[in-house]
């Protein structure tokens, strides 16, 4: 089955959930976390994912109750304000990861002598900085949807502080945010 992700996610911006899996509109879904590659198909935030169905990483997957039955797939039941707000901490989760990836963690992936343990990424590998500036920048485009369909909700974004804390430190590595100054 081919699922239009992007469909899915405009259908919880106006209350409609649909399971992956079979098709169903549904008042719930069941909301989890799963490393199985089998289930990559039912994750809607993976579907940008370089590895593709092989991926075994840890994704939030959304199902409605039968199908998370038989799938195996612990979680938890919520409405689509809840998918929404799951949703949003999700690709906030991502965009962390992308800030301690440039802060920190690409050093692991080299063998950096002395002098290039003050280097940045880009200065080290272009090629792999702009790969992870594209993902960041698209992570960083759909948090601005959850942000702006929670604002047409008139909900309170959870956590708000997070935003302007996220975009404090990426400036202060020197990169630009599309989530503010």
């Amino acid at each position: 089955m081919q699922i239009n992700w992007e469909q899915a996610i405009n259908d919880i911006f106006i209350d409609k959930l649909t399971c992956p899996r079979c098709g169903q509109d549904q008042d719930s879904l069941i909301v989890g976390y799963s490393r199985k590659p089998a289930l990559n198909p039912f994750a809607p935030r993976h579907r940008h994912c370089p590895r593709g169905d092989e991926c075994d990483a840890r994704k939030l997957i959304t199902l409605c109750v039968n199908c998370a039955r038989a799938e195996a797939l612990p979680g938890t039941p919520v409405d689509s304000d809840q998918v929404l707000e799951t949703y949003l901490l999700d690709c906030r989760r991502d965009l962390e990861e992308s800030l301690d990836y440039l802060a920190e963690y690409w050093r692991d992936d080299y063998e950096l002598t002395a002098d290039d343990l003050e280097s940045q990424l880009e200065d080290v590998d272009a090629e792999v900085f702009e790969e992870e500036s594209q993902w960041r920048r698209r992570l960083e485009e759909e948090y601005m949807r959850y942000h702006k369909e929670f604002r047409q909700r008139g909900r309170r974004i959870p956590a708000a502080g997070w935003r302007s804390e996220y975009a404090e430190e990426l400036r202060l590595l020197g990169y630009d945010t599309l989530l503010g100054d």
